[in-house]
């Protein structure tokens, strides 16, 4: 069962996937989201690091809606939604988190990153805070709290538990 926080993150998490505000989310939601970050970095599709942030977001998906029995062409409500992570994410704790999102969390990493040390800076962040929907002016305030070491660089395991942090309700930074 989620927390009224709780509730309130994927809430929000599910109104910047429901662009077009029809109350239902669907593969193309996630893959518009995908798309949004490809064009944010510059990034075709069909090149390695775009096929595998495309390959992460739309396996998310595919994870999600098979676990809540959706065939091809379905969509979740908001009610669907928030059960449905709740169960996947939330109850399993960083087991969930690590599993559903870990793969599209490294992929957008590998997108940032232009210098090729594996990690994200401020700048990088910034851009894909803008690309996901969340208000750019934010970015800062969450770089810093989710910057665990404080060494100017996010990783993916900061990323992973900061996601987590934030829909257990224990961080309060607007990450999504």
């Amino acid at each position: 069962m989620t927390t009224d926080i709780q509730a309130e993150r994927l809430q929000r998490r599910f109104e910047l996937w429901d662009r077009d505000g029809d109350g239902r989310i669907d593969r193309s939601d996630w893959d518009e989201e995908a798309q949004r970050i490809l064009r944010a970095f510059d990034t075709a599709p069909s090149s390695d690091r775009g096929a595998a942030v495309l390959t992460a977001y739309l396996g998310m998906w595919d994870y999600l809606a098979g676990h809540a029995g959706i065939e091809e062409g379905g969509s979740l409500g908001l009610d669907q939604f928030r059960e449905l992570a709740g169960r996947q994410l939330l109850d399993r704790g960083p087991q969930g988190f690590d599993e559903v999102l870990r793969p599209t969390i490294s992929s957008i990493v590998g997108l940032c990153d232009t210098d090729g040390d594996g990690q994200v800076d401020p700048k990088e962040f910034r851009s894909w805070i803008r690309a996901i929907g969340s208000p750019e002016e934010t970015a800062e305030t969450a770089f810093a709290a989710i910057d665990a070491d404080s060494d100017g660089k996010l990783t993916v395991e900061e990323l992973v538990q900061a996601v987590h942090k934030y829909h257990a309700g224990e961080l309060d930074v607007a990450l999504l």
